[in-house]
């Protein structure tokens, strides 16, 4: 007599109810994976922005507090910035030494005099020189390449630029050179 060999078919249902389960505890996990990268992406964007502030003030007490045209100013990483001054009579609460301007646009003008104010294109401009390969930035909000918006906002008076990541939930970090903070705000 001839014996069949295979699987019967209460095996193969124990299988696929198996794999059903696996996939229903397993599949959530994959798709939280992405969201949590874009997460630690705005995270590690946002620390190297600290650093690089940090760096700048460093910079400019390592010098001896340098001023040029009468304004705080300092060279980091080969790039011009002016920094804040509570001397300026929009910067009386301000502590020093924080980059509010780079002095000169990503072509190598001169931006001008000592900024009034803060614009969302000295945001950008700070983003993309403060950083070392620094995601692509853009004050247009139709601006598909863009992977963070800058803009300035004003919390309790104080301005701030403002990067929200562009391809996600609405994760952002606010810069407010008034006190040099850095700080991340996921949603």
């Amino acid at each position: 007599m001839k014996t069949q060999k295979g699987f019967s078919l209460v095996e193969l249902v124990i299988v696929i109810v198996v794999i059903g389960l696996l996939a229903t505890v397993a599949l959530p996990r994959f798709l939280d994976v992405s969201l949590e990268a874009k997460k630690a992406s705005i995270e590690g964007v946002a620390g190297g922005y600290a650093t690089a502030v940090l760096s700048a003030r460093a910079q400019w007490e390592a010098e001896a507090r340098p001023k040029t045209d009468g304004y705080n100013a300092v060279s980091y990483d080969g790039t011009e910035f002016w920094l804040t001054d509570p001397s300026q009579a929009n910067q009386a609460n301000y502590r020093p030494g924080y980059p509010i301007a780079p002095r000169e646009d990503l072509d190598g003008n001169d931006t001008g005099s000592y900024p009034a104010s803060l614009t969302s294109k000295e945001c950008i401009l700070l983003m993309e020189m403060l950083l070392q390969n620094a995601p692509h930035v853009t004050d247009d909000k139709n601006d598909n390449e863009g992977k963070y918006l800058a803009e300035v906002i004003s919390e309790n008076g104080r301005s701030q630029c403002k990067y929200t990541q562009q391809e996600n939930e609405g994760h952002f970090f606010t810069y407010e050179p008034e006190s040099g903070r850095v700080v991340v705000t996921l949603q």
